[in-house]
Formats: structure tokens, C-alpha cells, sequence
């Protein structure tokens, strides 16, 4: 199923300490004691065992992650390391945290364990993101200054912005400032935003217009190649995008994979398994089982019901809505979650394909602009290139060595 890599989402807590609008997430005190993770992580291994599967990225997230005792992660790092090594398997960590509970004493698990990076989330300007005795402001001032802090410690901070119509209305310009030049990061993705899990007010707002929220990823292109593209900063999913276009690499999101049942599950700290962490924690409906109470993973993922929808998706999808689509090989349809969420059904294209052919239009276009600006530079070198070809490329594009963006696994889409 999954080729030589699996992928998964494990919530080893159900638990939140903050508030924020427009999560999907039901949350409960839920936590994953030690025993039961390496229950967890022995049905893994044997699931992997049997598909022949030697790599294992495990992307922690929650509820809230740093929710949990540091502790019990140390001791959690010990565990999956040492059944790794007796099961011949390979296993690299991802953290996803919204860094209301760091503090420095957590550096030293976050480098030895996840590869001194942490993925996190903000909105700008935020509206929706909350303290439970607090106001969005007071979330922003907290997240901010334990931003600054992990990156002052060396920590790569990588952050999910999820826009509204307050994003709109302020533009790419400053949201991209916000990020790079005010907060200090050097790596954000953009996440559509989707009414998940219990219904409320917010939720109720969340959609945008298409042609604005399409404008402004194109925006949002045309700051980043002006002034990050050379500058080593990073904004998904269009510096991926425009990857794929220059040499068919990148590493898309897994919106954009063709069937996202193909590459990851998610588990929660009650044992139950779904397709990813929006349904694990909204929709027992589509749970394929659990782990803590089926002796096989493997039988559990074949045989489940759940399961197989989610691998007839495209096969429905893509005839009735996307077939003639020029983007059908980057697409597929687009996500599951973010259909079903809108409209009731998984079995109809993504609601932002409008949103998605406007920024493929733009990264294949950038991405044409960078190879002349390329082929030029090469000329440039040898003498061979005239003065007035040089003036039609923009000059902050004119650099001898325009970088190529490294090409990675399938990237799960971090999660507001």
C-alpha cells in the first residue's frame, strides 16, 4: 500500500490548552501511557513487516503535543528507537505544536528527537485563534514570544497560516512581512480553511471567495519570488509547486496526492484508526477500527469499510469532475476532508479548485520565468548572451546560481 515508506499521524493526546474557533478537533483528556504506545508501535512494525516497508515517519501532533509530561516523550523516544533497531526499521520524527506550553526545557528533545524543528501555527491577523481565559491577542503575544524564543535557541521554526477574510483585506504583502520579517521565520504554508467537526458560529464563515482567496496566492507568489525565493525562504505550497514544474520534483501536499489513503493513517490516544487527524478526531463514522483492540493492522486497513471509501475516491471523482483538468496529475480532486466538510460527500472535487488552478497557473508560469532567467544566465557566462535579452528577465531572478528547492516525501499537511 505504501510502498518503501508509511506515514503516521499519532495523537498520543486528545488534550488542548487553548481555545481556537474554528477547530475541527473533539477534544477529550484522553492520553496514550507508555504500554499502550508500544502496543501501537509493535502493530506498526508488524504491519510494516508484512508490506515490506523499512522507513516510518511518525508526525506527532494532538490535541496539544506539549500537553504531554517531557517525560513521558523522553521516554517515548527510547521505546520506538529501541523496537526500531530489533525490527530493522528506520524512523524519523516530525512535532507539530502550537508553542502556547514551550519552554527552553524542551530543546534538548526537540533537536535530539525531531531534528531541531518544530512545526507550528498562526493566522494573520489572527481572529480565531484563542486562549480559554484569553483573547486572541493574548494568543499572539504568547505565541510570538515563544516563537522568538525557540528560534533564538537555533530551533527551525516552520509555521501553518490559515487564511480569513481580515488576510484578504490586508494582502500578501504584509502577511508575507508579517511572518519573515517581523516574526523571523523563514518557512510558512497556507493552509484553505475548512469547517470541521461540530458546527458553530465561526464555522459558519469560513468559506471565502474563490477569486479573492485565488488572488491572493498569486500575490503571495509574486512577494515570495521577489523577496524570499533567493533568500532561502520557503512558502507552501508554491515553492513545491513551482519545483514540480521546473523538474518534476516536489514534495506536494497531501491534498494534491492521488490518493491520500495510499500514503498515511492517523492514530489517536484512544487507539482509533482514520485517514488522517481531521477524521480521527471529528467523525467516528469513518474510523477504519481500533489498534488496541484488532491484533492485526494490516486485516483492520484491508478489511475495513471506512477504509474503502476513501480508495474508491478518486475513481469516482476523478471521471465525473476532473478528467479534462490540463492539472489532473498534480490534483486528483484535492482533499477529501475539505469536500466533505462543505458538501456532505468525499465523492465530489475539492471546493477550492478554483483556488488550486489559479496558484498552478502561477507556479507553472513562475516556474517558465525562472528556467529562461537559467538558460540566460548560462548564456551570460559564456559571453553569448546580448544585453537586451538580459533587460527581459527581472534582476532579482538574474543570479549566477538560481537555487533548485530539495525534494522531500510525501509532506502530510500540518493542521491548524
Amino acid at each position: 500500500m505504501m510502498g518503501n515508506h508509511f506515514s503516521i499521524i499519532l495523537l498520543p493526546t486528545n488534550k488542548c490548552n487553548v481555545n481556537c474557533e474554528y477547530c475541527f478537533e473533539d477534544k477529550t483528556d484522553d492520553r496514550m501511557s507508555l504500554d499502550q504506545l508500544s502496543t501501537v508501535m509493535s502493530k506498526v512494525f508488524d504491519y510494516m513487516d508484512e508490506s515490506s516497508i523499512r522507513g516510518l515517519t511518525i508526525h506527532w501532533q494532538g490535541g496539544e503535543i506539549m500537553t504531554m509530561p517531557l517525560e513521558w516523550f523522553e521516554g517515548a523516544h527510547d521505546l520506538i528507537q529501541n523496537a526500531a533497531v530489533t525490527r530493522g526499521k528506520v524512523v524519523e520524527h516530525g512535532l507539530q505544536s502550537n508553542l502556547i506550553g514551550y519552554h527552553a526545557r524542551w530543546n534538548n528533545l526537540i533537536q535530539e528527537m525531531f531534528g531541531n524543528a518544530v512545526g507550528t501555527s498562526m493566522d494573520y491577523p489572527n481572529v480565531h485563534r484563542k486562549l480559554f481565559n484569553g483573547s486572541a491577542s493574548d494568543y499572539t503575544r504568547i505565541w510570538k514570544y515563544n516563537v522568538q524564543s525557540a528560534l533564538s535557541a537555533g530551533i527551525n521554526i516552520g509555521v501553518i497560516a490559515v487564511p480569513n477574510q481580515s488576510t484578504l483585506d490586508v494582502g500578501a504583502e504584509e502577511f508575507y512581512s508579517y511572518f519573515v520579517d517581523e516574526i523571523g521565520v523563514k518557512s510558512f504554508q497556507v493552509n484553505t480553511p475548512f469547517p470541521g467537526g461540530e458546527e458553530n458560529d465561526t464555522k459558519k464563515t469560513l468559506g471565502l471567495d474563490i477569486e479573492q482567496l485565488g488572488q491572493f496566492f498569486v500575490d503571495l507568489t509574486d512577494v515570495w519570488l521577489e523577496r524570499g525565493y533567493n533568500r532561502g525562504v520557503s512558502v507552501g505550497p508554491v515553492d513545491e509547486l513551482v519545483q514540480r514544474f521546473t523538474d518534476g520534483g516536489g514534495c506536494l501536499p497531501c491534498i494534491w496526492q492521488s490518493n491520500c489513503a495510499d500514503e498515511f493513517i492517523s492514530i489517536d490516544a484512544r487507539g482509533f484508526v482514520a485517514q488522517c487527524d481531521c477524521w480521527v478526531t471529528s467523525y467516528p463514522e469513518y474510523f477504519f477500527g481500533n489498534i488496541y483492540e484488532n491484533d492485526s493492522l494490516g486485516k483492520m486497513l484491508l478489511e475495513s469499510s471506512a477504509r474503502r471509501r476513501f480508495v474508491e475516491r478518486p475513481g469516482v471523482v476523478i471521471p465525473k469532475d476532473c478528467i479534462r483538468c490540463d492539472y489532473l496529475s498534480i490534483c486528483h480532486g484535492g482533499c477529501p476532508v475539505r469536500t466533505y466538510t462543505f458538501s456532505g460527500t468525499m465523492f465530489e472535487k475539492d471546493p477550492y479548485c478554483g483556488v488550486y488552478l489559479s496558484i498552478f497557473r502561477k507556479a507553472e508560469e513562475a516556474a517558465a520565468k525562472l528556467a529562461q532567467a537559467r538558460a540566460l544566465n548560462k548564456q551570460a557566462q559564456t559571453g553569448s548572451v546580448s544585453v537586451s535579452q538580459r533587460k527581459q528577465i527581472p534582476e532579482d531572478t538574474l543570479i549566477t546560481n538560481l537555487p533548485i528547492l530539495p525534494s522531500r516525501l510525501v509532506q502530510i499537511e500540518r493542521r491548524h
